[in-house]
């Protein structure tokens, strides 16, 4: 079913709104308020970009079948293992995060109701709700049923702000008593920037789901996504610039990973933490389903290796050398939050990914993501490994190689308009910026570690 603009930009914003909006208040520590305001903006300038770069690279396939694996062979089929793991990173990442903040808020919701010490105990929740209802609901081949979880996420959201700014504008005792300094410029004293600065790149990723919303317009011309990244973007910015600049300004250099645990027990906060938890047990496996599918791709990757060869026609124009396992990776078509086409996805639509195979894969994603949620406390340090890593690969560094490689293929680069010259070069500098922040984030938060 075609789709238009305003969902196109809701499934966008539930994408990107996700753990990273709890956060958003600690990426201000090291920076200060005003250099946290221009990265905010940098980074969503930036992925903007990456936003406008897949636009106008998904008008060389044809129409409606955008993807990163379609696009992949139009520039070297061998590149489609970098997409997979960067999903699977980013996928992988963002599930643990959410049971992190799940053992952060529900012992803090079951304080206003026991003493129980087990029932305070965070492990003790995140093993309950991974046995009982997160892997239940990732061993479902069809997540039809939780298609609805973009309008309970964005109530959530807002929810989160009114609650950020009430407490802002109207501080409690206990409120003031724990807020520290608030540095306007860069902090004389603190963390490293370069440890919060993929927590703002992580916040506006939402590009792994971009291709599916723009094949899914009843226009898929560029003129029309376009307006999909603008608005998404725009709307992010200014939840981020609210909850991140209110929470900052309200807790100052004592502000921690999760804003939400920092607010004082009361029928208000209860309900939003509530509100957070039911959200991020739904959103689980939506995580888990993009995973798992990566992970099946880069097995049958690995199975052909050396492929005998086997000639796929993309857009009538060229042809590409893949692997005998071309055709699965094109039937196994991710499934990411909020995506619309998942009301679509038949069982079959698993591709190979079946049978023994399918339980094998989906047992061995919940297991590592129960080990390093009940091992990691910190739901920053967590959100800036993955936003160093898989964000920036699926934001910058892979729209920014498909800019440059494919916009203006089609011209004598004598002949090439200034407009379609400044986007490939623009995907250049985009791609080259992803690769710098990747290393350069990534050493300093394993180095100095983002903490809780």
């Amino acid at each position: 079913m075609s789709s238009n603009v305003r969902s196109g930009v809701i499934t966008l914003l539930h994408t990107a709104c996700g753990a990273g909006i709890l956060a958003m208040p600690y990426a201000y520590k090291p920076f200060g308020l005003v250099p946290g305001f221009g990265m905010l903006i940098f980074c969503g300038l930036c992925s903007l970009l990456g936003l406008l770069l897949q636009a106008r690279v998904s008008q060389y396939v044809p129409s409606k079948s955008a993807s990163f694996f379609s696009l992949t062979q139009l520039i070297n089929p061998q590149l489609s293992i970098i997409f997979d793991l960067a999903i699977a990173v980013k996928c992988f990442g963002v599930g643990i995060s959410y049971m992190i903040v799940i053992g952060d808020l529900v012992p803090q919701i079951m304080e206003t109701v026991t003493s129980n010490t087990i029932l305070l105990n965070r492990n003790f929740h995140i093993t309950l709700i991974m046995l009982l209802i997160v892997s239940p609901l990732c061993f479902l081949k069809s997540l039809n049923s939780l298609r609805y979880a973009s309008s309970v996420a964005l109530s959530s959201v807002a929810y989160l702000c009114v609650l950020v700014i009430i407490h802002f504008l109207f501080p409690s005792e206990e409120i003031n008593e724990l807020k520290g300094t608030v540095s306007i410029g860069l902090p004389t004293r603190g963390n490293n920037p370069l440890t919060t600065l993929p927590i703002f790149v992580f916040a506006y990723t939402c590009h792994h789901n971009a291709f599916s919303v723009f094949n899914e317009q009843k226009n898929s011309g560029f003129d029309s996504t376009k307006k999909i990244a603008l608005y998404s973007i725009s709307f992010a910015f200014t939840l981020y610039l609210t909850i991140g600049g209110a929470g900052y300004l309200t807790f100052g250099d004592k502000i921690v990973g999760n804003i939400v645990t920092l607010y004082p027990q009361s029928f208000s906060t209860t309900i939003g933490r509530v509100a957070i938890v039911l959200l991020v047990m739904l959103a689980y496996p939506l995580q888990c389903h993009p995973a798992r599918a990566s992970v099946n791709h880069i097995i049958l990757y690995m199975q052909h290796r050396f492929p005998t060869g086997k000639v796929l026609s993309i857009a009538g124009e060229s042809s590409s050398l893949i692997s005998p396992g071309a055709s699965d990776f094109l039937n196994d078509e991710l499934i990411e939050e909020g995506s619309q086409g998942q009301s679509q996805q038949p069982e079959e639509s698993q591709g190979q990914l079946k049978g023994v195979k399918f339980y094998v894969i989906t047992t061995s994603i919940l297991i590592a993501s129960y080990i390093c949620a009940i091992s990691i406390s910190s739901l920053a340090r967590v959100l800036a490994i993955v936003g160093a890593t898989g964000s920036t690969s699926i934001s910058f560094i892979l729209p920014g190689i498909f800019g440059y490689c494919l916009i203006g293929k089609e011209f004598v680069q004598q002949d090439m308009p200034p407009r379609t010259k400044l986007f490939r070069y623009s995907g250049m500098a985009l791609a080259i910026w992803g690769v710098f922040v990747m290393i350069a984030c990534l050493t300093a938060t394993l180095r100095v570690g983002a903490s809780h």
